[in-house]
């Protein structure tokens, strides 16, 4: 179990990393823009996500040894990264009084998520 795990120590570390500063006071954040049309916050979130979903496509490729993927791989990150997100907003929501969890923040993880996704498919069919 263990041995499995290690192959995933850069996805599981950049998971704490998410989790810290998702539940950091944001007011020392700026969180609106005045030249995008969406808040500075949810580009942060699919970013986060886009890079742990890479993290996590890398663990597997070291595990296995090769650049083939399984549906059933795809589906395994779809859960994983969908349960980091709503724990983060669960606890914002919940747990940390200073912070509010947010849907679109959830959806902008999942965006970053499919970016990741159909990031990798489109770099490494042909291999």
């Amino acid at each position: 179990m263990l041995k499995k795990l290690w192959y995933f120590k850069l996805a599981v570390i950049w998971s704490i990393i998410i989790t810290v500063l998702c539940l950091l006071p944001n007011s020392n954040f700026e969180t609106t823009s005045t030249y995008l049309p969406v808040s500075f916050d949810k580009i942060v979130h699919v970013i986060f996500f886009f890079v742990l979903t890479i993290l996590l496509f890398y663990g597997k490729i070291k595990q296995q040894e090769s650049y083939q993927y399984r549906p059933c791989t795809v589906v395994k990150i779809i859960v994983i990264t969908s349960i980091i997100g709503l724990s983060i907003e669960f606890m914002q929501r919940y747990i940390f009084i200073y912070r509010t969890g947010d849907l679109f923040d959830f959806i902008a993880d999942m965006l970053g998520v499919t970016m990741g996704i159909f990031g990798y498919i489109f770099l490494h069919r042909a291999k």
